[in-house]
Order: structure tokens, then C-alpha cells, then sequence
């Protein structure tokens, strides 16, 4: 903190603060502007990691920034240039799109540097669709949680390299230990879920939506051809059921009634992954990041993942995953007999090694690198010419 006046005021905002990566990193990120001595506020409608804020040294600021409607928008940025004007807030770093948009109008209008992390490539099928999301892309610096949605950037929304920075997605190492995991938690899981012994577990934790995945996983275990195998989609339908009634249709229609259940989001995945023998993400659509690559690694599970997004980025081909082609049924289920056929010492090996290629992408590592942007900006404030139009 040498040569700053005062500690600088960081101000980040979102719809909500429920459970979700998105939230857990802003969480994260307010603890370490804290932990360095500087104010950290956030702007939300509330929610269960609200109540956290203050435990890591942050402040919430309720706000209707879940607020979608064009008046809404207008209105939490008024509500947000007066609360930068009051608080003397340095920098706003926005989360979501419609808080973005009144963030974005807020900045601008006092004059303060404006930050973006692009979560998602969202979706940009009408032009009036892609010109809603342009807003994540008008940051001062645009944080792209992965290589590949730098280039998403650079595709799609003409954002050039000056202002982008990648910054990986976190993962809690800590919670993600398996010294850290004790027998008692896993024990009860499984009896929970009723798993038979001895049976080689697959999961496949993802939440209950379609461009997951599990259809291609329910062809890929038919192709299998184990009946000594049981298969868990762990994830949470998010109050739409129709899309979870369909898939337990089709678990009974293939004959996979015996081997597959679909089971409520598991508020301990930590032992969910130390019940698996074999970790899946199929994704048919790409992802942003993929956090369950980095998840099972630092468990030291044997992944077995689509080849596209951002997963490939985060595993070592070969030696901590498989990487199948999207969609390809036939090549997820070679992905599976490659991770049930492991003998225990390689087994042994590729923990190790999974656990080590982890690291690489540890929470803290994701801190550092947004406070590193947030420096950029401040420190070279009066440059106008860094800034986006």
C-alpha cells in the first residue's frame, strides 16, 4: 500500500449472491481486497453468500441489481453513481450483464475506471441479443476466464488484446484436498445414496440442463456395455423438472435403470468426488472455464471430459484426462473404459500428477491476478487512451 492516500474503495457488483461459481469468486475476491488492507463492497440483491461478506472483511450493499427491465437498469444507475459519489468508490468491477449495464453508465458518468469479468459466451443468436451482452466486453479491462474466451472476445465483440487480460477461474484448494475430506462425510454420502459396494462409481456432477451432457453419457454407458457400474448425475434442475423427468425416462427406456441414478445437487462434492471412480463433464456445448476439470484434478480423480471450451486448457491429455470429441458417444464411452481400466498404480500415478496440475489454478492465483488488473487501471488512472469508447 506504499504511496496510495487511503486504502482504495473496490466496488464489485451481480444479481445475487446465491450459491454459483460467479458468486464464490466474488466472494473470494472481496476477502483479498480486504486482506490487503483496501475496502471491498459489494452490490447485490442479496442472498446466502451476503451473510458471508462481513466474515471475510467485505461489505454488501443491498441493491435491486437483479433488475432486468430497461427502467430498472436506468434507475440502479443512478442508485450506483450516487453511491460512488458517497463512498468514494475507485473502481467498479461488474459480474453479469444487466447490473453491467447500469455499472457501465454509472462509471462513465463519475468518471472511475470500469472493470468486466466475461463469464460465458452467453448466448447472441438475434443481433439485439449480442448487442445486450456487448456490455460485458466495454470494460477498461475485460478479465476472460479462459484462453478460449479471449478468443470469444476477439471473435464475436472486436475487443482487442490491449484490454483483455485472462485470469483462470479458482479453485479452493483447501476444500478440494482429500486429507481434507473425512472418511465419515463419503461414508455417509454413500449411504445416503444407497451405493452398492465394491461397483465402480461414475459421476458426472453438472447442473440439470440439456447442453450438459447427459444424454451423450446415457449412449456412451449403453455402448459400455457394464452392468457392474454405477453412474450418478449429481446437480440441481433449478425448479424446471421437465428436462430431469426426460432423462429418468430415458435411464429406464435404455435399460440403465440398474446402473443410473439422478440424485439433488449435493451440497458436498468434496466427498462426492471421493466416492467416484471416474469423473465426467460431457458438455455438448463449450464451456467458459469447466471448474469440475480443476475440481477432480485437485481431488486426483480421473477425468473423462469434451474436448473444446475451456477444459482443455486446465488437464494434461493422456496423463489426467481423456478428452472425447463433443457429442460423440462412442468416444466418451472410450474415455470411460480408459479411466475404469486403470490399474492402481497408475491410478496412483495420475492422482499425483492431477493433483499438482491443480495448482496451477488455485484461488489464490485467481486473486492475485484480478488485484493485478485493478492496479493496472488505478495506478495508470489519468491514461485515457487505455480506456474503452
Amino acid at each position: 500500500m506504499s504511496g496510495k492516500q487511503r486504502p482504495r474503495r473496490i466496488l464489485q457488483v451481480l444479481p445475487r449472491l446465491e450459491m454459483g461459481g460467479v458468486e464464490q469468486g466474488t466472494l473470494d475476491v472481496a476477502q483479498a481486497i480486504a486482506q490487503r488492507g483496501d475496502v471491498a463492497l459489494v452490490a447485490s440483491a442479496g442472498g446466502t453468500l451476503a451473510l458471508e461478506l462481513p466474515g471475510v472483511g467485505a461489505e454488501h450493499v443491498p441493491l435491486p441489481m437483479h433488475r432486468k427491465t430497461p427502467w430498472g437498469i436506468w434507475r440502479n444507475a443512478a442508485r450506483l453513481a450516487a453511491l460512488i459519489e458517497e463512498r468514494g468508490i475507485d473502481l467498479v468491477h461488474a459480474r453479469s450483464r444487466a447490473p453491467a449495464w447500469a455499472a457501465y453508465r454509472a462509471a462513465r458518468q463519475t468518471g472511475v475506471p470500469f472493470v468486466t469479468t466475461f463469464h460465458g459466451t452467453y448466448g447472441f443468436r438475434s443481433e439485439a441479443k449480442r448487442r445486450y451482452n456487448a456490455v460485458m466486453a466495454k470494460g477498461d479491462r475485460v478479465i476472460a476466464i479462459s484462453e478460449f474466451i479471449a478468443w470469444h472476445l476477439r471473435a464475436h465483440y472486436a475487443v482487442t488484446g490491449e484490454r483483455i487480460r485472462v485470469v483462470p477461474r479458482g479453485v479452493d484448494l483447501l476444500r478440494f484436498d482429500p486429507e481434507n475430506v473425512h472418511h465419515e462425510r463419503w461414508m455417509t454420502l454413500a449411504a445416503r445414496w444407497c451405493l452398492p459396494d465394491g461397483v465402480p462409481v461414475i459421476l458426472m456432477p453438472a447442473r440439470l440442463t440439456r447442453w450438459k451432457g447427459h444424454m451423450v453419457l446415457l449412449d456412451a454407458l449403453t455402448r459400455l456395455g457394464r452392468r457392474d457400474v454405477c453412474c450418478l448425475l449429481v446437480g440441481t434442475d433449478q425448479d424446471r423438472g421437465g428436462y430431469r423427468r426426460e432423462l429418468e425416462r430415458v435411464v429406464v427406456k435404455r435399460g440403465l435403470a440398474d446402473r443410473v441414478s439422478v440424485r439433488d445437487d449435493c451440497t458436498d462434492l468434496p466427498a462426492a468426488y471421493m466416492l467416484a471412480d471416474v469423473v465426467v463433464s460431457a458438455s455438448i456445448e463449450p464451456e467458459a472455464f469447466g471448474r469440475i476439470a480443476s475440481e477432480a484434478q485437485a481431488m486426483g480423480c480421473p477425468l473423462v471430459a469434451t474436448q473444446h471450451g475451456g477444459v482443455p486448457e486446465q488437464v494434461l491429455p493422456g496423463e489426467t484426462a481423456y478428452l472425447a470429441a463433443p457429442g460423440d458417444a462412442a468416444d466418451l464411452a472410450q474415455g470411460l473404459r480408459w479411466a475404469l481400466g486403470l490399474e492402481a498404480g497408475a491410478r496412483e500415478r495420475l492422482a499425483g500428477r492431477a493433483r499438482e496440475q491443480a495448482r496451477r489454478f488455485a484461488n489464490e492465483h485467481m486473486c492475485q491476478g484480478v488485484l493485478a488488473v485493478y492496479d493496472e487501471l488505478l495506478e495508470s488512472e489519468g491514461d485515457a487512451g487505455s480506456r474503452a469508447a
